[in-house]
């Protein structure tokens, strides 16, 4: 900041876009309405993660020792930000990178965040986030105010909403893409986010886009929504349109995406998602969060009942210029090179050819490649970050993809400058090879930071990789393409399914001690768009299981038949004989013979899952108009503040603006295709709940509904303080009285009130 006295409030007041910026103040008054006691913790923890702010391990201020529970004593109290969760213990931030795609600037404030709030690791998510650990609550809106200065926002990256969009990261420049699907991924975030029909689900709800069938790089098969580029030609036109997918899905019930239509036009893009958003927030599950997500709708109502409602609700969607007006600009996201490309130079040392092999791919324009940066765990430092920011300035414009399986790629490098991009990327730590073999292994946090982990999947997959690398030009040619996820629990967040060899985290007791073990899932298939699932074979001891890779591997090279895959070999033998490897490796000695089983990779302390919590990934199920009655009482809070400050004017906007936010959130429950105009708020209102007289007070009768009409008439606005103050009691009663309805009317809304 250019002054200590001076607040990033302050000093960010004209780089942040105006919404994006009293989004963030709005939830800054949350966070103090929090500490006074004023907004329940339930509702509280829905907020923050719908802002991207979650929980992180130990957040219930107890830490296992191996031997029992310890309590973390945090200065805060009582306080809490959700259930069972501290105040000020340290928390997760999810930034969203629609599509993965960074500019240098933006990679250099991550940077600044991380060492600032974080502990200047960076790490890349399978969803194409940054996620940033040990970050403090009350440090969350000026880390959003910064982000916001630079175009990112974190609205919406967890919590039961639809999450951050990803696409192929080599989208623009592909050489088997039907066309670049990154101006169709920008439209569909920023269409819905923050979109009324995404505010009412019971889980979250998942993007992916892939501009082709057959590679990896989308992972359109396992989404709630996948959309795979696809062109046809009418009358001697190519069209463009997309191969849609619904209700895929990973997580401790794999499920296939099932398509949708063949060819949904472009223009249709928009407003099927929408309505495919609707039905899901109408019929998904609520109360079942294991049964809440998509694919569970669809196999229930099986697809062509889905699909019949959802055509319906098509129909019915309010006509919105956003579907179309995209299209008219498809190049709103294009890249321009710094320089033409130009020829890899001769006589590079086999070191640069090895990583050449696996680390660059060659684009579509030619003369250009994409380096991918090996990134181990998906971590980097923001000292790493700030130097790789320099050098997207200096070999490729601007231009930086994060990917699903957790590295980063440099786009639009001109083939000539690839030998000193190898050479500044050693120099910073980043210029390993591999990228996309066996020892680029993915994997979630684990048990290092996820409340949920059981086994510890970041640490089995840093010793695993090790243990591949030593293994140097002993290591099979036939096994290096092959692909290892890890998950540390069933969740699936290491995308395990999906993997030749996939492990996810579980424990087992023997000799009555726990003892980490993970479980064997072989022959799923990572390419086309994450195309089949893996088989269960087994759990295996942590500790056996760089021994089992290696058996299971050595079995495929020796038995392997011409250029067979993996996949074809395993679905070939099948699984007893790779369950007979497992069976050897089950049996461990006992603690008091070698205790080294009885813990974990990477962690000293005696194995238990003492320290698991309750996951936030579902969120709370707080409905549409909870939320909208939550912000109208927070309106009048900032109301009554400027009050106290003197600022009139202020004062009666904010509370004619919560009179107005009540009213609408009762009033979508009845019309879904209300906008924002406050005329066919109050005229709906008039319609829907005092016509019919819903909205009367048992003894006051029309008297608060009355309260909204003539602040409406009047414009919201107040002649003096004295008026001010009248106008921000009348809107607190306001609010009170749809409360009240609410708590009337709530079993005849279609977001039923829990008992």
């Amino acid at each position: 900041m250019s002054s200590p006295s001076q607040t990033w409030k302050d000093q960010l007041s004209t780089q942040m876009p105006e919404a994006l910026a009293r989004e963030i103040d709005v939830f800054e008054t949350q966070i103090t309405l929090r500490k006074q006691g004023k907004i329940e913790e339930k509702l509280f923890a829905e907020t923050r993660l719908r802002r991207g702010v979650y929980g992180q391990r130990y957040d219930n201020g107890q830490r296992h020792d191996g031997e029992k529970s310890q309590e973390l004593n945090f200065p805060c109290g009582a306080l809490t930000k959700g259930p069972i969760t501290v105040w000020d213990a340290p928390g997760m931030m999810r930034i969203k990178i629609p599509y993965g795609k960074l500019s240098a600037r933006q990679l250099e404030v991550l940077a600044e965040l991380a060492e600032e709030y974080s502990d200047q690791i960076l790490h890349v998510t399978t969803r194409q986030d940054i996620q940033l650990h040990f970050v403090h609550i009350e440090d969350t809106p000026d880390l959003m105010r910064r982000l916001a200065a630079v175009g990112i926002t974190t609205r919406e990256a967890c919590g039961n909403s639809v999450r951050n969009v990803t696409a192929c990261p080599y989208a623009g420049v592909c050489n088997t893409q039907s066309f670049d699907v990154t101006p169709y991924a920008n439209a569909l975030t920023y269409f819905l986010l923050g979109h009324d029909d995404c505010q009412d689900f019971g889980r979250k709800f998942k993007i992916a886009f892939s501009g082709c069938e057959g590679e990896s790089c989308g992972l359109a098969n396992f989404h709630d929504l996948g959309a795979v580029a696809t062109t046809r030609t009418e009358n001697g036109t190519t069209l463009r349109g997309f191969r849609l997918f619904v209700g895929g899905g990973l997580g401790s019930v794999p499920q296939n995406a099932q398509l949708f239509d063949a060819f949904l036009p472009e223009s249709e893009l928009l407003p099927t998602a929408q309505a495919i958003c609707r039905v899901f927030a109408r019929l998904g599950e609520k109360q079942n969060r294991a049964k809440a997500r998509l694919k569970f709708l669809v196999k229930k109502l099986g697809l062509e009942e889905f699909k019949r409602l959802v055509l319906e609700e098509r129909d019915k969607l309010r006509p919105d210029e956003r579907w179309t007006a995209f299209l008219s600009d498809l190049h709103v996201t294009d890249e321009a090179p710094l320089r033409p490309g130009s020829p890899v130079p001769s006589g590079a040392d086999a070191s640069f050819s090895a990583w050449q092999r696996t680390n660059v791919r060659p684009q579509a324009q030619e003369g250009y490649g994409a380096v991918t940066i090996t990134l181990p765990l998906g971590d980097f430092t923001s000292d790493q970050a700030r130097a790789l920011a320099d050098l997207m300035r200096k070999y490729t414009g601007d231009s930086l993809r994060c990917t699903a399986d957790q590295n980063l790629v440099m786009r639009w490098v001109p083939n000539g400058d690839l030998p000193a991009l190898r050479a500044d990327l050693q120099a910073i730590g980043l210029g390993t090879g591999g990228a996309g073999t066996i020892t680029d292994i993915c994997s979630c946090p684990g048990t290092d930071t996820c409340k949920l982990g059981i086994s510890s999947s970041r640490s089995l997959s840093s010793e695993l990789s090790r243990q591949l690398k030593e293994m140097g030009d002993e290591l099979p040619e036939a096994a290096r393409g092959l692909h290892i996820k890890a998950s540390g629990c069933f969740n699936s967040c290491g995308q395990h399914h999906v993997a030749d060899l996939g492990f996810l985290g579980v424990s087992r007791n023997v000799g009555g001690r726990r003892v980490p073990h993970f479980q064997l899932v072989v022959g799923g298939q990572w390419e086309n768009n994450g195309g089949s699932y893996g088989m269960a074979i087994g759990a295996i001891p942590s500790k056996r299981v760089p021994d089992a890779v290696k058996r299971i591997v050595g079995k495929f090279v020796n038995e392997r038949q011409g250029e067979e895959t993996f996949h074809t070999y395993i679905n070939r033998v099948g699984k007893k004989e790779i369950r007979a490897i497992v069976d050897e490796l089950q049996v461990i000695p006992p603690f008091e013979v070698d205790p080294s089983f009885y813990s974990d990779w990477g962690d000293p302390r005696v194995y238990t899952i003492g320290d698991m919590g309750v996951g936030e990934c579902a969120g709370e199920i707080v409905p549409f108009v909870e939320m909208g009655l939550a912000g109208a009482e927070r309106e009048v809070f900032e109301a009554q503040e400027l009050l106290e400050k003197n600022d009139v004017a202020g004062a009666a906007k904010r509370a004619y603006g919560a009179m107005l936010q009540a009213a609408r959130a009762l009033t979508k429950d009845r019309n879904q295709n209300l906008g924002d105009d406050p005329a066919e708020i109050v005229a709906e209102f008039k319609t829907h709940f005092f016509d019919t007289k819903l909205f009367f007070d048992q003894f006051a009768g029309p008297k608060f509904a009355n309260f909204l009409f003539k602040t409406h008439d009047e414009g919201g606005k107040a002649e003096s303080k004295e008026a001010a103050h009248q106008l921000v009691d009348e809107a607190q009663l306001f609010v009170d009285a749809a409360h009240q309805c609410y708590a009337r009317l709530g079993s005849s809304l279609s977001t039923p009130v829990q008992a």
